[in-house]
């Protein structure tokens, strides 16, 4: 598909550009990532055998050329190389893994001695068992961080140099992880004892490899790769490393601008920007801020009592600004402790004066925590209710309360991580609402003027709990990409979903060198779009709110999906518009009798929000489909299934998608964000509704066809997809197949075309056909005119 495309012509550009910059190669989630890295193995090791066999190819014609025996004139015509007419590709999945790891032969990955890595979090790239043994997060990186951080170091190096034990100037502080987890980790002090020598052969290295190659050499696959980033040629890791200002300074920041940068199944970018600079405080929240800054005043107390020279330190530091005191150049161990903020006179200014010392940074801070929980206070009160602001109005109505000022706002949050490093607090994670708040405090202050591109929602309850809340929602989803366009020359964004393509660049503010959207290339119609409107018995069936409860509905729903369990093979994906109306749903089918009715074709596995069950659920659906029983999922739009998830081959042979999956339309935050899209960018309400809702739909039914031998039958089962402005927003590969004879559909016609395309699609793969819809060299090279070094869009199955 696109990825072994993408990654074909990048790497192929780069081998034939020895300056281009590296190739940063952008996915969501962690197994996307290793699907990337098994596609760029394959090709860089096809690449590697086909510059092989014509580097032989040409040196024996070489020799037989020199030799010029008659008698092996016909050997030297059959050896000389033949022009390719058509481009093929490995015939197999690679299933050995033995494209993976230290390539040294035939001038390395690719023929080139290309490097590619994939960079994630420490829970899914340490080694160390004493480590990995925890569960979550939070702890494996306080874990870490007890164990590399510099002063940690310092702590273990004092340790190992007073072996009898005497005793030390003893501090009231709590115990700190390393005594739990040990003084140090091995793999980083092998790390850091390499020096130099910590460099990695070419190869391909996914996570897997390199926590085993960091194993083998005794260091630390996290760090080496961080390391490896400075030399690497390919670089594959999440959105937030590009998008997110916290994450992206510590490890994007030292890439050229000739870098390209790919945004794969990038159809949700505009929502990944807007979160990247959102914040939500609940009430809470504010209450661990105030116990969080009753800790950080006692800690303080016993440094000055115990350590007074490092604040006074930190202190002198404060007066010289951020840029020269590294606040913006921070340890690459310190990833939480990033700021948002990007404006210059934060980055190039000393810390205001009133701030610089630790317990007036305190007192300063417990201020903004009160002054929050009086405003929750109003709006949870019997007069209260949602409030909707602007930062100017929120800020001006602080600053009148507080007596605070503007300016100390701003740099909030960058001196509370400067207080934290000096404190050598090891788990960051414990100090997250005050960082919350901290960062609320900064970007209010930073983005009050001008266009108001953010917008405060207090709201009794928020996320559907009893607590109120205060949101902090960036309505400008250009905010957090636009440095991007600003300083790379090529940004690609890609997805089979990217429809229509001509809203993208408004959300984004950019103008696209090349705005493409492709057919797909097939050699037989594999996918079947179909638009079921009524049930068996005629009565339109639909999701819309007046609707959805509709007894007679529901029960067409039911007797649809029973009919289907009953017609397709094996694995079969249902998607709902919500958790609350799937779950209303299968409770309404239960009393009907229509799930014992689904067990008889099918098993019955549901996607729920707690991430082990759906996963649990994901290799139990997949062992029935292996096993010949078929099995059915019913999962949600938007959520986890819908986005990450692949269901391809006998595993997904039908995709239902019941209703139009629309945004809740009366959430604050959505209609804050309509109104701004209205007034800034002219683009109409509707018009987005729609739009995110289709390209939702798209995502869910594309799930069932991952390759040119698959196939797989796309159910739209909702009258209004039969509407023009609602299906015309489907992706340009998905309407191809799409004809007037499969729109306005009953269950019962529809099933008598199901068993016309499955029959078709029983018969064998024609190997032949399969080849000729496949690009030939001569289509190529007509293709290449296309070169360009500007930010791009395109949209491929």
């Amino acid at each position: 598909g696109k990825t072994a495309c993408l990654l074909g012509l990048i790497t192929s550009y780069q081998m034939a550009n020895p300056n281009c910059g590296k190739l940063v190669y952008c996915t969501r989630t962690v197994p996307e990532m290793n699907s990337v890295m098994e596609e760029l193995g394959m090709v860089l090791s096809y690449r590697s055998e086909q510059l092989q066999l014509e580097q032989n190819a040409a040196g024996l014609l070489a020799r037989n050329d020199a030799v010029m025996e008659d008698n092996n004139n016909e050997t030297s015509n059959t050896t000389k190389p033949q022009k390719r007419k058509r481009i093929y590709g490995p015939k197999k999945l690679d299933k050995d893994r033995s494209n993976m790891g230290p390539n040294p032969h035939h001038g390395g990955a690719g023929g080139n001695g290309a490097l590619a890595v994939c960079l994630s979090s420490r829970r899914n790239m340490c080694i160390n068992e004493r480590v990995i043994r925890e569960s979550d997060r939070e702890t494996i990186d306080a874990a870490c961080r007890s164990m590399t951080a510099p002063w940690a170091l310092e702590r273990a190096k004092k340790a190992a140099s007073n072996p009898l034990g005497q005793p030390q100037q003893q501090t009231q502080q709590q115990p700190t992880p390393s005594s739990q987890f040990g003084s140090s980790c091995q793999y980083f002090d092998g790390f850091r004892e390499a020096g130099e020598a910590t460099s990695m052969p070419s190869g391909v290295y996914d996570l897997e490899e390199l926590k085993k190659w960091g194993e083998g050499k005794n260091w630390c696959p996290y760090y080496l790769t961080r390391q490896a980033i400075n030399h690497a040629t390919v670089l594959v890791f999440n959105y937030q490393y590009m998008l997110d200002p916290k994450v992206a300074k510590m490890v994007s920041k030292e890439l050229e601008s000739e870098s390209i940068i790919v945004f794969d199944e990038a159809h949700n970018i505009d929502s990944v920007c807007i979160e990247a600079f959102s914040v939500t405080i609940q009430s809470q929240h504010l209450e661990r801020a105030t116990r969080s800054l009753g800790r950080l005043s006692s800690e303080i107390s016993r440094v000055k009592s115990s350590d007074g020279a490092r604040l006074q330190a930190e202190y002198q530091t404060l007066v010289t600004g951020l840029v020269d005191q590294g606040l913006l150049d921070t340890n690459p161990n310190d990833v939480g402790l990033a700021s948002n903020i990007l404006s210059p006179d934060v980055i190039n200014e000393a810390v205001p004066g009133n701030i610089r010392r630790a317990e007036h940074f305190i007192a300063f801070m417990k201020k903004v925590v009160e002054h929050l929980k009086a405003r929750l206070r109003t709006v949870s009160g019997p007069t209260g209710g949602v409030t909707s602001e602007t930062p100017l109005a929120f800020l001006h109505r602080m600053i009148t309360t507080t007596s605070l000022e503007a300016k100390p706002l701003k740099f909030a949050y960058s001196r509370l991580s400067s207080l934290l490093r000096t404190l050598q607090v090891p788990n960051l994670d414990d100090f997250n609402a005050l960082t919350d708040v901290a960062d609320f405090a900064s970007l209010v202050s930073t983005y009050s003027e001008g266009l108001p591109r953010f917008a405060i929602i207090m709201e009794p309850q928020v996320a559907g709990g009893p607590n109120p809340g205060i949101q902090l929602a960036c309505l400008d989803s250009s905010l957090a990409i636009a440095p991007l366009f600003k300083r790379f020359g090529s940004v690609i964004i890609t997805s089979g979903t990217l429809s229509p393509l001509d809203l993208y660049p408004k959300l984004l503010q950019f103008e696209p060198c090349i705005l493409e959207s492709f057919n797909m290339s097939t050699f037989r119609p594999c996918i079947h779009p179909l638009v079921i409107t009524r049930g068996s018995d005629q009565l339109p069936v639909s999701t819309k709110f007046q609707d959805r409860g509709d007894m007679g509905v529901v029960r067409n729903y039911g007797t649809m999906l029973v009919e289907l369990c009953r017609t397709i093979p094996d694995g079969i994906v249902a998607f709902f518009t919500s958790y609350s109306y799937m779950e209303s749903i299968i409770s309404e089918w239960d009393g009907m009798g229509i799930m014992r009715q689904l067990t008889k074709s099918k098993l019955v596995f549901i996607e729920t929000k707690d991430v082990v069950e759906t996963t649990l659920a994901l290799e139990n659906f997949r062992r029935a489909c292996d096993s010949g029983r078929g099995a059915i999922f019913l999962s949600v739009a938007r959520g986890k299934v819908s986005e990450g998830i692949n269901f391809d081959r006998h595993y997904g042979r039908a995709v239902i998608m019941f209703g139009v999956p629309f945004q809740y339309t009366l959430s604050h935050i959505l209609r804050a964000r309509l109104e701004f899209l209205q007034t800034q960018y002219q683009i109409r309400e509707q018009d987005f509704l729609n739009f995110d809702a289709l390209r939702q739909a798209a995502q869910c039914v594309g799930r069932v066809i991952r390759s040119k031998t698959d196939y797989g039958l796309m159910i739209l089962a909702d009258t209004r997809y039969n509407r023009h402005d609602k299906r015309s927003k489907l992706p340009k590969w998905i309407l191809q197949f799409l004809g007037d004879g499969q729109l306005n559909l009953s269950t019962d016609t529809a099933i008598g075309q199901i068993k016309h395309f499955l029959r078709i699609m029983a018969q064998p793969v024609d190997q032949n056909s399969l080849k000729e819809v496949l690009l030939t060299v001569e289509e190529v090279e007509a293709m290449l005119h296309y070169q360009t070094d500007a930010p791009c869009i395109t949209a491929d199955p």
